[in-house]
Parts: C-alpha cells; structure tokens; sequence
C-alpha cells in the first residue's frame, strides 16, 4: 500500500511541475521556419536565403534552407517535409512560376503560412504574400538607357532567364516596351541561358558566329552578364560590345567600376528577405491579411553612380 501511494503522491507531483511550466509547452517553444530557394548556385539566391536565415535568427526563431536546384520534384519534397516536421512557415523563392503552385498549396491547406521571395507564383491565393522587386519598372528605366547608349540604333542580343520564371518575362516586358519604339535597333537572337553563367557564355559565344557585329547584349540577370562579358573577352570584342544586366550582384558591381559591363538594376535582396520575415512574425501574432504582392523598389547602377553601391545594396 505504502508503494500505491507513493506512486500516486510521485504522479501528482510531476503533474504540478509540467503545469507550473517544467516542460516547455508549443507556446514556449521558438517557431520554426523553412527557407526554400530555387537554388544556391546562384550568389544572389545565397544572398537572400542567408540573409532570412540571419533575421529570422535575430527573432528567435529557427530557421533552416532547404536547396531546391532548380528541380520542381526536389522542391516538392521540401515541401512535404516541412509540412511533415510541423514548420511553423515557409519562405519560399520559387523554382518555377507554375510549377511550384501546387507545393505551396500543400503547406496553405496544411495551416502553414507561405511568404513568396523574388520569385512570384502565377496564382496569388497560393502564397499568403509575394514580396518581389519591381523588375518591370527597373527594365523599363533600363531600356531608356540601352536606347540613349546605341544612339537609338544598331543590334543587339537577348539572354533570358528561366522560361518557367516570372521575372524572366517581367523583365523582358519592360526592356522591349522601351526598345521596341525604335525602329532602327534591331534584335538578331533571344535565346534562353536559364539565369546561368556559364550557359550564358555558351550561348553568346555561339551566336557571335552568327552575329559578329552585334552591338550590346541585354542579359536577365548579372550571372548571365558575366558569362556573356566572359564571352566577349574571349572574342576579343569586349570593347566593342555593350553589357547590360540586372540584380546589383558583387561581380557586376565590380565589373562596372573596372569598365566592364555597362550597367546593371540593382535589386535589395536584404529588404526582400527582412519583409518575409518581418510577415511571417506578424502572422505568428494573429495577422492573417496581407497584401497579396509588395513590390520592392529597384534602383539603376552605371559608372557615373556606381561609387555609392555594393554587392545587393548600397554602400
């Protein structure tokens, strides 16, 4: 009897120690999010995802990336083990405008908030918010400079990023709603080198045996800048070519200041990835509506404002 009673005593006592807080309840324990990006392969995607990684840190959360590479499949995975292992959100820059809605959906009818970076989903209900940059606009102020630095003429090639890539399209839209108003600048290839360095120079270098008296290349983002400057200088042509880019990445930066590459939009990935972060702590305390886009501001760099700028922001 005297051991019944012990045990029942032995119960009761560790009864009122896990009510009086001696095991942590799910209020208590830091929220967990899961970083998806498309892939870190890229700096600027390295860039975005470290620095939501940092933030969510500094807020007490947890954080942990997940590398999609570029694989539709390998995100969905992601995806499911988030929804499995019971993160509390999701930040997610997109392998593919379409492709990726249905894994974002897995997360939202599982009662987990999903906050797009960067990349834009073609269906905004699939996203509890969209935080990207205005690439429109920033394509558009582009092209007034391709057009004022050819002298309203002569030809040129496009690199596009990832077909299945919203900012792909965005991006293209706002260089040719410019440049299309000019007649005498004339567009000899686009072809796609999927955001990618090295493809980029592939690409280039082949269609310069096609083309050799193009005059400036327009290229989707600065990986793709670069491997086309690479190109160039390899063809001997680097002088004689201009190159134009998008996203402000360290190696464009420098490139500009060196005389390379002609300009480039500078995009502020810190920003992006601090508002995710910022929607995902306000989520955790009851806000349930956001806006279903914010645009983030893009800005111009070129060699007579280049000084003020660093890799993804300002100096």
């Amino acid at each position: 009897m005297h051991i019944i009673y012990r045990c029942l005593w032995v119960g009761v006592l560790l009864s009122l120690w896990i009510a009086c807080g001696g095991e942590k309840s799910n209020e208590d324990k830091p929220k967990q999010l899961a970083i998806i990006v498309s892939t870190l392969n890229n700096p600027w995607f390295v860039f975005l995802a470290e620095t939501a990684k940092e933030e969510a840190q500094n807020r007490g959360y947890v954080a942990r990336i997940f590398d999609s590479q570029n694989n539709t499949s390998l995100e969905s995975d992601h995806f499911e083990n988030a929804v499995a292992l019971g993160y509390d959100a999701i930040l997610l820059n997109a392998t593919d405008s379409d492709g990726s809605i249905a894994n974002a959906r897995k997360a939202m009818e599982a009662g987990i908030p999903v906050f797009c970076m960067d990349r834009e989903l073609n269906n905004p209900d699939a996203a509890t918010s969209q935080i990207v940059s205005d690439s429109y606009s920033g394509c558009v102020e582009l092209g007034g400079l391709f057009v004022r630095s050819l002298g309203q003429k002569g030809k040129y090639v496009e690199l596009l990023g990832l077909v299945g890539d919203n900012n792909t399209w965005n991006r293209s839209k706002g260089f040719h709603a410019v440049v299309d108003h000019f007649p005498e600048i004339q567009m000899v290839a686009q072809q796609s080198a999927d955001f990618d360095r090295n493809k980029a120079m592939e690409v280039l270098e082949s269609i310069l045996q096609a083309h050799p008296d193009v005059d400036a290349v327009f290229c989707g983002n600065d990986a793709m800048a670069m491997g086309a400057y690479q190109a160039l200088v390899a063809a001997g042509k680097a002088k004689d070519i201009q190159v134009f880019g998008f996203d402000g990445s360290e190696d464009a930066v420098r490139s500009i200041q060196s005389g390379g590459l002609s300009a480039t939009v500078m995009q502020f990935p810190q920003k992006i990835a601090e508002t995710a972060v910022v929607f995902a702590g306000e989520y955790f305390e009851g806000n349930t509506e956001f806006s279903p886009k914010t645009l983030v501001d893009v800005e111009m760099v070129t060699p007579a404002n280049v000084s003020i700028y660093s890799s993804y922001g300002k100096e």
